[in-house]
């Protein structure tokens, strides 16, 4: 493939998440004094007030620790390609990721029956929006991990 013929895409925030990568992965401050994590990431610690934080990957999977579901465009400044007569209501949630924080994301499924407190969940990537000139603007998400113990049946 020609590198001209390749779509061009950016992360919907630079620093937000590692974009391009091989295994793209959130990124948080980690608070060099009291171990803390922030997401997003933050020049300083928001729990000890300290000034040296580290900028680490978060892990790619975590459990969902609740959630509820949006039926309702969110109102600007939030750009989206999505129209008022196209909505499609989504999931919101908390993932809470092992040995980190709990984070506020979108979820791919919009499914009540399909979301279950405590079910395992896993970081992906999509297409949010694209910019005038036609980039695709990336964003991340969390969705269910398919067969698991935890899984509605």
């Amino acid at each position: 493939m020609h590198e001209h013929s390749k779509p061009k895409e950016r992360a919907i925030d630079e620093g937000l998440f590692s974009w391009p990568a091989a295994a793209p992965a959130l990124r948080a401050s980690r608070c060099k004094e009291c171990q803390a994590f922030a997401f997003p990431a933050s020049d300083s610690c928001m729990s000890c007030g300290g000034g040296s934080v580290d900028v680490v990957d978060l892990p790619r999977r975590g459990t969902l620790w609740t959630w509820t579901i949006q039926r309702f465009m969110p109102k600007p400044p939030f750009r989206s390609d999505e129209r008022p007569e196209a909505f499609t209501p989504f999931g919101i949630g908390y993932v809470e990721l092992p040995g980190a924080l709990r984070i506020e994301t979108r979820l791919m499924e919009n499914d009540p029956s399909l979301l279950r407190i405590g079910c395992e969940m896993e970081l992906v990537f999509y297409r949010h929006c694209s910019d005038p000139d036609g980039t695709a603007v990336i964003n991340y998400a969390f969705r269910v991990v398919e067969n698991q113990s935890t899984r509605p049946s």
